[in-house]
């Protein structure tokens, strides 16, 4: 694996606490191997070369250390933004659960997204940070069939496996949901994915689904999103080109509805579908855990 220079880790949010609570981002990996046709980090504003091939940041766990010791405004962390923190290589690298352990001895809490169910080594440790902070796994599931999550995510384990990692979280008292994003128009924008998934999530004990109804389009990543489109769905990538031409934010032509279908089922179902609800309940799962333990 390539080992890429960094000068620093941590970036403040721009708007700390809108983002599941986030107030820094981190991404201590660079590029994915997932291979999913639809992702944003391939745009060309993130300068990214050779985005499938993974590499690291170079002396990642001292340069973290570091920076966590003089942060002097403490908060969540978000994992996940531009690089899956759970790759194959971190079976190996473990650098991620170093940066976990970094977090918790320095008082951090975390939110990561991920897509695979590696995650769950991490359990132990992620137990750990909800003692003294909040902590929030979304597993990223955009398709409840795993032959269509294998089109659209090649290279990303199926839907099956990332629903049975949220369960496997569930099951040791953490924050786990679905980040049901993005949806794509005219292949996964249809009722029965959405509420299958929502049936899945609810099965599955995750605290929530979020969704966003769409997908966002961008310089870089539009024209490759449409040669995947030429490749697996044929046709689709003149319909995208008339109905959104070179909008960024491309929603469905039936979020309204899917998005009423959605919250329904998910009441319904007992599934948090808001960010303050999403917010509130992992910062209440930090307060149990220290009544538990002082009261």
């Amino acid at each position: 694996m390539k080992e890429i220079p960094a000068k620093t880790l941590l970036s403040a949010n721009r708007n700390p606490g809108a983002w599941f609570d986030a107030r820094y981002t981190l991404n201590i990996y660079r590029g994915c191997c997932h291979g999913c046709i639809y992702c944003d980090s391939r745009s060309d504003c993130y300068r990214v070369e050779n985005f499938d091939e993974v590499a690291v940041k170079k002396d990642v766990l001292a340069l973290l250390e570091q920076e966590l010791r003089r942060r002097r405004t403490r908060g969540i962390i978000g994992m996940g933004a531009m690089s899956d923190p759970y790759n194959p290589f971190e079976a190996e690298k473990r650098l991620t659960r170093g940066s976990l352990k970094l977090m918790d001895r320095y008082g951090f809490g975390v939110h990561l997204v991920t897509k695979s169910p590696l995650v769950t080594r991490d359990a132990d440790v992620l137990k750990a940070i909800q003692e003294h902070d909040p902590v929030n796994i979304a597993m990223t599931i955009t398709a409840s069939s795993d032959d269509l999550a294998r089109k659209i995510e090649p290279g990303a384990p199926t839907s099956s496996q990332r629903f049975q990692a949220v369960a496997g979280l569930a099951a040791e008292g953490l924050v786990a949901g679905i980040l049901l994003m993005p949806v794509l128009p005219f292949i996964t924008d249809d009722e029965r994915n959405i509420l299958a998934i929502v049936e899945r999530a609810a099965d599955s004990g995750a605290a929530y689904v979020y969704p966003f109804f769409g997908v966002t389009l961008r310089s870089g990543q539009r024209e490759y999103f449409y040669r995947a489109l030429d490749r697996l769905f044929p046709g689709l990538r003149e319909k995208y080109a008339c109905s959104y031409g070179m909008k960024y934010s491309c929603w469905s032509e039936h979020s309204r509805r899917l998005r009423e279908v959605f919250r329904e089922a998910c009441e319904k179902k007992g599934l948090l579908c808001t960010m303050a609800d999403i917010i509130q309940l992992s910062r209440s799962k930090v307060v149990q855990k220290q009544q538990t333990l002082f009261g």
